[in-house]
């Protein structure tokens, strides 16, 4: 098992019409900053980007009624690496979470970099979505 947290943002829209407005893949490089400056490009059932250390390849979970928003990141070293994304009811609005699991090999400055960038990415969904 991999040590885990996971991180949220409250965001005043009905969770059903936010997930809607978010979940395609080519959403993600306007909020997500590993993605922004990258062009995100679709092979198959794969996407392929530049990401801040090189080549990655990401599969999404295709659109459900879930909000499951899950994607699996390539960083080119054959392993891959789940990063679960749920947007869900939170009364009349919705909560984004992101779990961020502790990768092997990963000291706890990394881990608490990881950490930051994934608020600053949530934050930064928030404005795009509230404007």
């Amino acid at each position: 098992m991999l040590p885990a947290r996971t991180y949220s943002v409250s965001i005043n829209r009905d969770w059903r019409v936010l997930y809607e407005a978010i979940w395609r893949p080519e959403v993600f490089p306007k909020w997500a900053s590993g993605l922004s400056e990258s062009d995100l490009r679709q092979e198959g059932d794969q996407w392929f980007a530049d990401g801040p250390e090189g080549s990655i390849t990401i599969r999404f979970t295709p659109h459900n009624d879930y909000g499951v928003m899950d994607h699996f990141v390539d960083t080119g070293d054959g392993q891959e690496i789940h990063v679960p994304l749920r947007v869900i009811q939170n009364g009349d609005g919705a909560e984004v979470m992101l779990t961020l699991f502790r990768q092997p090999g990963m000291d706890d400055e990394m881990f608490a970099r990881d950490a930051k960038w994934i608020t600053r990415d949530l934050r930064a969904l928030k404005n795009f979505i509230t404007g």
